[in-house]
C-alpha cells in the first residue's frame, strides 16, 4: 500500500487509472471506516483512502485540537484493504490564507443549526478531494446522514462525474453507532450512549405502528433523553429525499438525533419506510 502526501504525486500516480473508488476520512479509523473501504473495493480496482483532519469543519469551541491523529495505526489497519492512502498536510490542501468555500443546501438545518459553518467546511474539503482523486465512485457512511445528503447535492448540482454511495452504519453489539468520538466517553457514559439507538428503534416502531404526529414523537424523545442526562440538540423526523419535514403522504422517512453526553456529541439516525 502506498502512502502519498502530495497532490502532484497522487495525480501522477493515478494518471491512466480507469477504475478508482475513494473513501475520505479524518483518520482514527474504526470498523465502520473499514467497511466503507470494503464497499469501495466492490466498485473499483483501485481504492484510495484519504486521511485529513479538516479544520474548516470544526467550530471555534470544538475538538479540532484534540481530535485523534493516528496516521501510522490507520495505515496499518488499511493494509490489504486499500491500495493507497492520501495524507496531505493542511498547507497542501489549503495553500492560500483566504479560502474559496462551497455553500451547500441545508447548511443551517439540523446539525448545521448547532455547528455553524460545519457543512460548508465539509462540502469544501470533499470537493477539493474529489477534484484531486477524480474517482468514479466515492463512499460515505450513513451515520453522518446529513453529510451524505449534502455531498450528494453538491455532486449533483456541480455536475461532478462521480457516483456517491452510502454505507450502512456499523454498530457495536449494544447498538451504539461506531464513531471516533466514542472514545471520549467515560465508562458510565459509554453504557448510557447505547440508549440513543434504542430510542430511535422505539420511534421507528411507533411510525410503523401508525403514529403520524411527528412533533409529539420528537418532543417525547427529547424529554426522555433530557431526563436521562443528555443535552439534546435535536430529534427530528424528516423525509429521506429532502431532509425537510415530511408531507403527510411521505413514506420514506428518516429519524435523526444529535445530543451530548458530558462533553461528547453523538449523532445517529434510522431510516424507516411506512
Amino acid at each position: 500500500m502506498e502512502i502519498i502526501s502530495s497532490t502532484a504525486d497522487l495525480r501522477a500516480r493515478l494518471r491512466g487509472e480507469a477504475s478508482i473508488a475513494f473513501v475520505p476520512t479524518m483518520g482514527n479509523l474504526h470498523e465502520g471506516h473499514l467497511d466503507l473501504t470494503r464497499i469501495a473495493r466492490e466498485h473499483a480496482t483501485l481504492v484510495v483512502v484519504s486521511i485529513f483532519v479538516n479544520p474548516l469543519q470544526f467550530g471555534a469551541n470544538e475538538d479540532f485540537g484534540k481530535y485523534p491523529r493516528t496516521l501510522q495505526t490507520d495505515c496499518d489497519r488499511l493494509q490489504g484493504v486499500a491500495d493507497m492512502v492520501f495524507a496531505p498536510t493542511e498547507r497542501e490542501l489549503y495553500p492560500q490564507p483566504q479560502q474559496v468555500t462551497v455553500q451547500p443546501p441545508l447548511e443551517n438545518e439540523l446539525c448545521g443549526a448547532f455547528r455553524p459553518g460545519h457543512f460548508r467546511g465539509v462540502a469544501t474539503v470533499v470537493l477539493k478531494l474529489l477534484n484531486i482523486v477524480q474517482p468514479q465512485v466515492a463512499v460515505f457512511g450513513k451515520k453522518d446522514y446529513q453529510q451524505l445528503y449534502v455531498i450528494r447535492q453538491v455532486v449533483a448540482q456541480l455536475n461532478l462525474p462521480v457516483e456517491i454511495l452510502g454505507g450502512e452504519t456499523v454498530r457495536a453489539q449494544d447498538g451504539l453507532a461506531l464513531s471516533s468520538r466514542n472514545q471520549y466517553l467515560s465508562v458510565a457514559e459509554r453504557t448510557e450512549a447505547a440508549f440513543l439507538y434504542r430510542m430511535l428503534v422505539g420511534m421507528r416502531q411507533a411510525l410503523l405502528d401508525g403514529a403520524t404526529d411527528h412533533a409529539v414523537l420528537e418532543r417525547t424523545a427529547t424529554k426522555t433523553l433530557g431526563a436521562r442526562g443528555w443535552q439534546v440538540d435535536y430529534v427530528a423526523v424528516r423525509a429521506q429525499d429532502t431532509l425537510l419535514p415530511p408531507q403527510s403522504d411521505e413514506r420514506k422517512l428518516v429519524i435523526l438525533a444529535a445530543a451530548r453526553l458530558g462533553q461528547t456529541r453523538l449523532i445517529d439516525n434510522l431510516e424507516v419506510c411506512i
